[in-house]
C-alpha cells in the first residue's frame, strides 16, 4: 500500500488536504499519516519543520502538502520561527530542487487575456525554476540598519536544473538570467 505523509499546514491548508483526503479515497487505498508543519507545528515544537516529521516525509513514498502560513505568525523579528521554512526546509530536506512550472492557456480565458488570442494561443510552455541554491540557501542576516542575503550556486547546482530544463523541452530552452550583472549568472 502506498504510504503518504500529508502535511495540511493551517489557514486553508486543512480544507485543501480534507479535499484531497476524500478524492484519494475516491481512487484507491492509501496509508495516510498526517503531520503538522508551518504554524500548527510552531505552536507545538517552536520550528516549522520538525526533524521527525523530515523523517516521515523521507520514508514515505509521497507526500501531500497543503498551504502554510497565516497572520498570527507574521512577524518581523528575524529570529522567530515563520511557517513558510517548512518550503525551505522540505526543499532542501528531500532535494526537491527543481519547480516545473507548465503554462498552457484554457481555451475558454484567451479573450481574457491582456495578449492577444492569436500571441497566446497553442502557448506550451514550461518553466523551469531552481528551489535549492542562490539567495534562498546562501548566507543571510541583519547588522544594525542594513541586512543581507548571498546569492551561491555550484556549477553542480547550475547542471543539475539545466539537465531538467533539457529534458523536458520539447523544441528549445531559454535560459532566464542577468548574466550583465550577475556572477552567478554568467557562471
Amino acid at each position: 500500500m502506498t504510504h503518504i505523509v500529508a502535511l495540511p499546514g493551517d489557514g486553508i491548508g486543512p480544507e485543501v488536504m480534507a479535499a484531497a483526503r476524500r478524492l484519494l479515497d475516491e481512487v484507491g487505498e492509501f496509508e495516510i499519516e498526517e503531520q503538522p508543519i508551518g504554524g500548527a507545528s510552531i505552536d507545538a515544537h517552536g520550528s516549522a519543520l520538525t526533524d521527525e516529521v523530515l523523517d516521515a516525509c523521507r520514508s514515505s513514498d509521497a507526500v501531500l502538502l497543503a498551504a502554510v502560513g497565516g497572520p498570527k505568525w507574521d512577524t518581523t523579528d528575524p529570529n522567530a520561527p515563520r511557517p513558510e521554512q517548512v518550503l525551505l526546509g522540505l526543499r532542501k530536506g528531500l532535494e526537491l530542487f527543481a519547480n516545473l512550472r507548465p503554462v498552457r492557456p484554457s481555451p475558454a480565458l484567451l479573450d481574457s487575456s491582456p495578449l492577444r488570442r492569436e500571441r497566446i494561443e497553442g502557448t506550451d510552455l514550461l518553466v523551469v525554476r531552481e528551489l535549492t541554491g542562490g539567495i534562498y540557501f546562501g548566507e543571510r542576516g541583519r547588522e544594525d540598519s542594513r541586512a543581507f542575503d548571498t546569492c551561491v550556486y555550484s556549477v553542480e547546482e547550475i547542471e543539475r536544473i539545466a539537465e531538467v530544463g533539457f529534458k523536458f523541452a520539447r523544441r528549445k530552452v531559454t535560459s532566464v538570467d542577468k548574466a550583465n550583472i550577475l556572477e552567478t549568472s554568467r557562471l
